[in-house]
């Protein structure tokens, strides 16, 4: 029954991925309201995030934010489907990629064997996952993800991600995976998207983002990195217009002067805060990112209940 399921669900996406992007953006006009207003779409959870987040705005400017971040998301969903026929060099002109030469020189003259990347759940991540075809051939990319729920979708994200290129890293096996790459000495890009909840037995940092003081944040990515001697990359993304984005990769640099347990992952929660403040729209409000609270955090461990793991 999963295998009927997949195979039908993939023709029909595939079927819809053959139409010009230009329809498809019709369809998430026609789509837009009816998630917006009729469906209401998490519709709470993302006016939470936005209050909270945003104290200073008034309500006209929240729901703006709202109506923008829900036409987003009704392109998320068409720019994500498309990719099953996109060409190379449809997504190559509409993706746009700066600041790869920095790759090239922390392998070639800093002689790294891996360089991390930090992202979080803005613009289309999706299409970023095109990244081999901005770079050399000996170059791997990698990403990890967190599996679906649904083992159907997961198989047909997974034939979507798989089709640039790249290698996809299932959480779990993160450490592993990094361990024989290096091994083998491959030269590889490994993508990171950082901004999830934790789970409890991975909670033990927390920083200010977005008005919370106590975001508790994924450290796994600097914990492995440092072993890995890793340089590290911040994903800054923009969308000049719909259907373009611009991915431009800036060096993190360590401070000389440590003064914070895990400073690449709190200067990445600083970037990726300045960037969804440039443009709220395009980070994704509709999930419950601070339902874990710092206290209840500390309750559990009080208890004996949390166990800290490095993930991603």
């Amino acid at each position: 029954m999963k295998e009927i399921r997949y195979h039908l669900m993939f023709g029909v996406w595939y079927l819809l991925s053959l139409l010009p992007l230009w329809i498809l953006y019709r369809i998430s006009d026609l789509l837009c309201p009816i998630v917006h207003y009729i469906v209401h779409y998490r519709r709470n959870v993302i006016r939470t995030n936005l209050k909270e987040s945003f104290p200073d705005k008034t309500d006209k400017e929240l729901r703006i934010i709202e109506r923008n971040f829900y036409r987003f998301f009704c392109d998320y969903i068409v720019e994500t489907v498309k990719l099953f026929s996109m060409s190379r060099r449809t997504l190559r002109r509409r993706m746009r990629f700066e600041g790869t030469e920095l790759f090239t020189k922390a392998f070639e003259e800093e002689n790294k064997n891996f360089c991390f990347i930090y992202l979080g759940h803005y613009g289309n991540w999706e299409w970023i996952a095109s990244l081999p075809y901005a770079l050399p051939p000996d170059i791997l990319c990698a990403q990890i993800y967190h599996p679906l729920w649904s083992p159907v979708f997961d198989r047909l994200f997974l034939r979507l991600r798989n089709r640039f290129g790249g290698l996809c890293i299932p959480m779990k096996l993160t450490l592993r995976r990094i361990i024989q790459l290096k091994q083998k000495r491959q030269r590889t890009i490994v993508g990171f998207i950082s901004d999830q909840l934790p789970n409890w037995n991975s909670m033990h940092f927390f920083l200010p983002f977005l008005n919370h003081p106590d975001t508790p944040v994924f450290t796994g990515t600097e914990q492995i990195g440092r072993q890995m001697d890793a340089a590290f990359f911040f994903a800054h993304i923009s969308r000049p217009r719909r259907g373009r984005y611009v991915c431009t990769f800036t060096r993190m640099h360590t401070p000389e002067q440590k003064t914070e347990d895990f400073p690449q992952t709190t200067l990445f929660t600083r970037m990726l805060e300045q960037m969804i403040n440039e443009q709220p729209a395009y980070w994704l409000w509709s999930h419950k990112r601070w339902k874990r609270t710092k206290a209840e955090w500390l309750l559990r461990t009080q208890k004996g209940t949390n166990q800290p793991t490095p993930q991603s």
